[in-house]
């Protein structure tokens, strides 16, 4: 709420007070849309049964969606068990069916053509614009479990839930510069680096995917072996704990992806 407030000009109470509540009314948009099932939907390239260890994951040819409803679900920004509370007939989907989903459909898909087909294939599929604003700064708050995105002027554009460490990994502050920012990229899995990792582990190479460790993107930091990435698992962003990087979903990590650049400065406070 104290961002939205933020975003608005607006006092940031972090509560629904008049002012935020006109905000929003100026907003007509209906909440769902309908969509009609295709066929394609149904035969994309899913990964339904994805093992529970890394080195079975890393015999995988690809770590896709396990199914249409957790595509659907991070195509629309949601989570699996609202997009089968609106249809409960996605529980054994069928082409031609008709959907109550999220209304969420980006203005402009015309993807910058220095964009990997894949690359530009996922942003679709996630339903990420093609026009961002661009990020001068980001500022990660320890505290509140939020990622933010700043412009040039200083303006909040953006702002996401996050994942940002534990009590054994905890976030380090400080600030950080972007070296590098890898689209599907293939997780690099080295058991030395992780004070849980199981004896016998070995290190392993996984393929890529949206139910890759690290997602769809990796923003590579200056301070080796942290990054800001997607996660398999968007449901438990900011419930769950993380080896001190910063987590986020991968539709928010896409998001980000297009709005940063190396010359994005990096903030990590408490």
């Amino acid at each position: 709420m104290k961002g939205y407030q933020a975003a608005q000009g607006l006092p940031q109470s972090g509560e629904l007070d008049g002012g935020t509540r006109a905000a929003l009314d100026k907003d007509a948009a209906p909440a769902l849309m309908t969509m009609v099932l295709k066929d394609d939907a149904l035969t994309a390239d899913f990964t339904p049964d994805i093992p529970p260890k890394i080195v079975d994951q890393a015999a995988l040819p690809h770590l896709g969606y396990r199914d249409i409803v957790e595509r659907l679900a991070e195509r629309f920004h949601t989570t699996p068990q609202l997009l089968l509370a609106l249809n409960p007939a996605l529980r054994a989907p069928q082409a031609g069916m008709e959907l109550r989903l999220p209304s969420l459909i980006p203005a402009d898909r015309a993807y910058d053509v220095s964009l990997s087909p894949q690359w530009r294939d996922t942003l679709a599929t996630l339903n990420i614009g093609a026009r961002q604003p661009q990020a001068a700064k980001i500022v990660v708050d320890k505290s509140e479990s939020l990622l933010k995105v700043y412009d040039s002027q200083d303006r909040l554009v953006a702002q996401f839930p996050a994942t940002t460490g534990s009590a054994h990994d905890p976030l380090p502050i400080g600030k950080w510069s972007i070296d590098a920012i890898a689209f599907l990229p293939t997780y690099h899995y080295n058991p030395d680096l992780f004070w849980d990792a199981a004896e016998s582990d070995g290190k392993a190479v996984l393929p890529p995917g949206p139910n890759n460790p690290v997602g769809v993107v990796w923003i590579d930091l200056n301070k080796p072996h942290y990054g800001i990435h997607g996660t398999p698992e968007p449901a438990r962003i900011g419930r769950s704990q993380s080896h001190g990087c910063v987590r986020l979903s991968n539709w928010d990590a896409a998001r980000l992806a297009q709005m940063t650049s190396t010359a994005t400065q990096v903030y990590f406070q408490e």
